[in-house]
């Protein structure tokens, strides 16, 4: 854990401009939780060009941040890495390019702190990979999901995945179990999503005809009796958006705490399936350097294998 002793006068670099204050803090005060730096920002301490900002603001090249010294009480300093994360991340990592890399997210690991959750992915990772000036994520998983994870390694390589992130540049593949037989003619699902708060902080969506335009497409990759494994490509990024669209479509995903039925519930249990079986097999981006597209798949985790060999019994 690092803590500032004393203010703290850091000139902004042409790489370092357009990321967020708050992001830019996250990386200099190692060890400060996210509500704290949110707090700091709120209240003044922080200031850009010794005015006041908010924590969405995007600095400029030559702004001069004032930080503030911060001194940690051990329950708000984000946890040091065990050595059992930092070799599960070390390992995780499929591919790595001069600006940016792909991890096998593990399921179970939030790739943010925050709401309960002491270290997060990301941070995890900046204490891992302190080789690093810059450690961004590109876009997120849930906490349950596992599979091809991108980040970007410099300011320049993060705006321009972010880009093409926004312009559908990216092709995201994701492997499903669910429950039933799903239709081979079911090859997508529109249904509007909406956020809603279920009551301690905790999020969940739910289908909604005000909600936002929502789109998934599915295609069956292998049939059961009480089960179909599907593949599915969203072409939004909603949140628990694959979980809810397929749920909506009556054949909720296996392991899902969240969006369950009677049907996928007993299926799990009967399985012995401990986690979400919902799997990021596949990224294709373009490389920021060139645009040439970059290919990227992550291996099924064993879990995930043995729940196969099961259910095809």
């Amino acid at each position: 854990m690092a803590e500032g002793r004393e203010v703290q006068w850091v000139e902004i670099a042409q790489e370092q401009s357009g990321q967020r204050i708050d992001n830019f803090l996250m990386t200099r005060l190692k060890g400060a939780p996210r509500a704290l730096i949110y707090r700091i920002v709120r209240k003044g301490e922080v200031r850009v060009n010794k005015k006041r900002i908010k924590v969405d603001y995007r600095l400029q090249p030559g702004d001069l941040v004032r930080i503030p010294p911060l001194r940690l009480a051990p329950r708000e300093a984000v946890k040091e890495v065990s050595d059992n994360l930092r070799d599960l991340l070390v390992g995780s990592v499929i591919m790595e390019g001069p600006d940016w890399m792909v991890l096998n997210k593990p399921s179970g690991l939030a790739v943010h702190g925050g709401s309960g959750v002491k270290i997060g992915l990301i941070e995890a990772l900046r204490q891992v990979r302190d080789d690093l000036t810059f450690l961004e994520l590109v876009h997120r998983l849930d906490r349950d999901t596992s599979g091809c994870l991108l980040l970007a390694k410099s300011r320049d390589a993060l705006v321009t995945l972010n880009e093409s992130l926004k312009k559908h540049g990216m092709d995201k593949r994701y492997l499903a179990l669910v429950a039933g037989r799903w239709p081979a003619r079911k090859t997508y699902e529109s249904a509007r999503l909406d956020r809603y708060d279920a009551g301690n902080g905790e999020r969940r969506v739910r289908v909604d005809p005000d909600g936002k335009v929502s789109r998934t497409h599915f295609a069956v990759v292998e049939t059961f009796e009480k089960a179909t494994l599907i593949e599915a490509e969203p072409v939004t990024g909603r949140t628990h958006q694959i979980r809810v669209h397929a749920a909506h479509a009556g054949h909720a995903l296996l392991g899902d705490d969240k969006y369950a039925n009677r049907e996928s519930g007993l299926l799990t249990k009967q399985l012995g399936l401990g986690r979400l079986f919902l799997h990021a097999r596949a990224l294709t981006f373009p490389e920021p350097s060139n645009g040439r597209p970059v290919t990227v798949k992550a291996p099924l985790p064993e879990a995930l294998e043995d729940t196969l060999n099961r259910v095809r019994r």
